[in-house]
């Protein structure tokens, strides 16, 4: 049986705590609440962090709330929490979407929206939702706290703008009124890593989309979104003919490898079809009032 190398706990109660917890013990320290990315990580030794800072009691970090003409959703916030809310229901289904093909309930009932962002997996289902919908992340530190836009937020895999002495706190997500939005997965099984993803969002006025983003997981793409497709969509008729130069554009941004899930050339024709059926999905919402 795999194990974890030999690392120290501690508990912290508050954001201060754990932020002061990250400073005193240096870049070896990660925080913990779900764990299901970092633990399987650890007992592969991939791993192997010197110090592990529970942050599940921060409770004052789980929300979904309107505020203004943006969503805030606290870095605490369970999957299942995402899934059952109504508040992203009626104007984001796109999050139940991804939330229903995400691992499986026991992973939903524990898993966090911060743990999933900052493991920085380029196949996470969350990351791509973040960006496609052009959210932003809030990161604190013990000195004062900067806002980072999802689109900006991710170096490479499995690497992130968050510093060693720092946490997300909040995820914000514009609100953007009659918007449709659709989330399309490819897996081997349910729940399972994706073998290619597309997530999208539209907003439609006299027929026209007026505004738009398409955000790809886990097949390499050069950033989640791709810019080149998104720019094709926007001034042009909703339709079949820009949903289909956009998907060819999507399957010509990302970068996806030959491996166990499939060859490269595979997984960018999904690209190509997922994008083409979150697009028509979306727009399906839009006319149905984003439901």
């Amino acid at each position: 049986m795999q194990t974890p190398a030999p690392f120290e706990y501690e508990h912290a109660s508050s954001v201060d705590e754990a932020l002061a917890l990250l400073e005193r013990h240096g870049p070896e320290t990660r925080l913990v609440a779900g764990g299901h990315s970092l633990l399987p990580m650890m007992k592969l030794r991939l791993a192997r962090p010197e110090r592990l800072v529970d942050v599940n009691d921060l409770t004052d970090l789980a929300y979904v709330r309107r505020e203004g003409d943006q969503i805030a959703i606290g870095a605490l916030t369970r999957h299942a929490q995402l899934a059952s809310s109504p508040l992203l229901a009626s104007l984001y289904p796109i999050f139940q979407d991804a939330e229903r093909v995400i691992a499986d309930p026991v992973v939903r009932n524990r898993g966090t929206i911060g743990g999933s962002l900052c493991q920085g997996d380029p196949a996470e289902d969350l990351s791509a939702v973040v960006a496609t919908l052009g959210g932003s992340l809030k990161i604190r530190s013990r000195t004062g706290e900067r806002v980072v836009a999802a689109r900006d937020f991710y170096l490479g895999p499995y690497e992130t703008q968050v510093g060693p002495a720092e946490m997300v706190t909040e995820v914000v997500i514009p609100i953007r009124p009659g918007a449709g939005s659709a989330y399309e997965k490819v897996e081997r099984r349910p729940g399972d890593w994706a073998i290619a993803a597309v997530g999208c969002f539209l907003t439609v006025s006299g027929g026209v989309i007026a505004d738009c983003g398409i955000g790809l997981a886990a097949v390499g793409a050069p950033g989640l979104p791709a810019l080149e497709a998104e720019a094709a969509l926007r001034g042009r008729p909703a339709g079949e003919e820009a949903y289909a130069a956009a998907a060819q554009m999507a399957a010509a941004h990302c970068r996806p490898q030959t491996d166990q899930r499939g060859p490269a050339e595979y997984k960018r024709d999904l690209v190509a079809e997922l994008t083409r059926r979150a697009l028509r999905r979306a727009a399906a919402r839009v006319m149905a009032g984003g439901a």
